[in-house]
């Protein structure tokens, strides 16, 4: 079945990311830091419509060169496969520690070792997960140096979205969107 879909404006895409998985209430983020509102990755990445147009939108934003692009479990998988379809680029999916059956890998998929390594993840607020999985990449060979997600959702804005861990390790982060500018177009309903 082939579909053929046209790209969205960056201003819609934010409105229907924000209109599938903004929601409000009392919510505990991975980085330990409590907040009052909440993008749920997987309202959008459940999405095919929104999903796809969420890889064309990265697409361009890939570095040149990138051999492999590792999603991150759990959300980064979905967004690593789209954009993997979409880019014919080679997927490997991250899992958080390597399974104890099977092959025991915490890296399945495409192999990394020697290769330009782009992290893929969905939403990043300190950047917790991706050091810890960059860590595991590295020391398997992987060449690590930009990581790519979906919402950035610092509530301190820069010029440069990197959460400094990150950056302290050779890391640079490039969002889709920012948190603050997917609640901008949600205002705009």
């Amino acid at each position: 079945m082939e579909s053929k879909t046209q790209a969205l404006s960056r201003q819609d895409l934010a409105r229907q990311i924000y209109n599938a998985a903004y929601l409000t209430g009392s919510f505990k983020l991975r980085s330990g830091q409590t907040s009052t509102e909440y993008f749920d990755k997987y309202r959008f990445e459940s999405q095919p419509q929104i999903l796809v147009q969420i890889a064309q939108a990265l697409l361009p934003l890939i570095p040149p060169g990138t051999e492999v692009l590792a999603g991150l479990e759990m959300g980064g998988i979905p967004i690593a496969t789209a954009l993997s379809l979409a880019s014919g680029i080679p997927a490997a999916f991250v899992r958080k520690k390597a399974k104890d059956y099977g092959t025991c890998l915490f890296a399945e998929g495409t192999p990394v070792t020697d290769k330009k390594v782009c992290v893929i993840e969905d939403v990043v607020t300190t950047g917790g997960q991706v050091l810890l999985s960059t860590q595991d990449l590295r020391s398997i060979g992987a060449k690590v140096s930009d990581v790519l997600c979906v919402i950035e959702r610092s509530s301190v804005v820069q010029a440069d979205p990197t959460p400094t861990a990150m950056r302290e390790i050779g890391l640079r982060l490039v969002p889709l969107f920012r948190m603050s500018e997917l609640k901008e177009a949600g205002a705009r309903k």
